[in-house]
């Protein structure tokens, strides 16, 4: 009998705890690992591909990792998130500010780049902590997303229709 496949939500504790017990946050790993913070966040969550040449780092980062932790952090993820989240406060406000900002958002990348979007996978995201001229703490987001233009659908361009052409 073949042993069960964990569930993701297992995986993830397995992994936060590994980062619980090392006592880093995830800005200190990002920095001994050169990943960013939210991208180490995202690994440990099973939300991104642990890649190979990055295995030594984060390895040497998280000396709790086994070797089951490393295989499933570079097997395909399931970039899903629970539905419930979006009860979270922080999570909602930050739904809030996209919807809020959002048009505008939209209008200034049209004008500066033209009719297209930023790409949500070749796409980076950090999070920092700055004080602001009050003196209270700040956050920052930064959203760093290839722009995509939308393109023109020519027939001749279509590589399927050319395809089913020669038949």
């Amino acid at each position: 009998m073949e042993p069960e496949t964990p569930t993701k939500a297992h995986v993830v504790s397995s992994l936060m705890s590994v980062k619980k017990k090392s006592g880093k946050t995830f800005g200190e790993i990002a920095s001994e690992t050169g990943l960013t913070n939210v991208y180490v966040a995202q690994l440990l969550r099973r939300q991104a591909q642990l890649k190979p040449d990055t295995v030594p780092k984060l390895r040497a980062s998280l000396p709790g990792l086994t070797d089951t932790h490393i295989n499933q952090m570079m097997d395909f993820p399931l970039r899903s998130y629970d539905p419930s989240i979006v009860q979270d406060p922080t999570i909602y406000r930050l739904n809030e500010a996209v919807m809020h900002f959002g048009e505008s958002i939209k209008e200034i990348i049209n004008e500066e780049f033209g009719d297209g979007i930023m790409s949500a996978i070749d796409f980076f995201c950090s999070v920092d902590k700055v004080k602001g001229v009050d003196g209270k703490d700040r956050v920052v987001l930064t959203f760093d997303g290839k722009y995509l233009p939308h393109t023109e659908h020519k027939v001749e361009h279509m590589v399927s229709r050319l395809n089913l052409q020669k038949d």
